[in-house]
């Protein structure tokens, strides 16, 4: 998002501030986000297997989809002018909602909570982010993302 002034950001808060692209989630993607975790659970990487579950076929693992809140971000998210970094500070209320099958697309819903100065040069943000599955009415994901912005 284009960089904005401290003030400005605040003027957002309780708004719904970004939407992000639409990002594949194929079988390639599932199956190295199990290589990366040691999560080879049959529902992400078996089609064969997974395919006579409930789910009919493999899904991704929510932890993929909330590893994908940083892609988004880049996005969606609103940056205070002279940011030099900003750091991961925690999640809060995360819920798993739906899955994702392989072959869906998903993208993040970022919605501005608060802006709350935690000391000189950090500010922390709090955001509702909600993962959207396309052709879907059920959200993939729901969270509150904390994130502290060192200005």
């Amino acid at each position: 998002m284009p960089i904005k002034s401290l003030d400005e950001i605040r003027a957002h808060v309780g708004k719904e501030v970004g939407i992000s692209s639409w990002i594949t989630i194929d079988q390639a993607r599932i199956d190295a986000f199990a290589d990366a975790t040691e999560d080879r659970q049959f529902i992400h990487v078996d089609p064969h297997a997974a395919g006579q579950s409930p789910f009919g076929g493999t899904i991704a693992h929510g932890f993929l989809s909330l590893s994908l809140f940083t892609r988004m971000a880049l996005e969606a998210m609103l940056v205070p002018e002279g940011a030099k970094m900003a750091i991961n500070y925690g999640l809060d209320r995360v819920r798993f909602l739906a899955p994702v099958r392989s072959g869906r697309r998903i993208r993040g819903r970022f919605t501005l909570d608060s802006v709350e100065e935690k000391a000189a040069g950090q500010i922390l943000m709090r955001h509702s982010v909600t993962v959207d599955i396309e052709g879907e009415d059920k959200p993939a994901v729901s969270a509150v993302w904390l994130t502290l912005i060192v200005v």
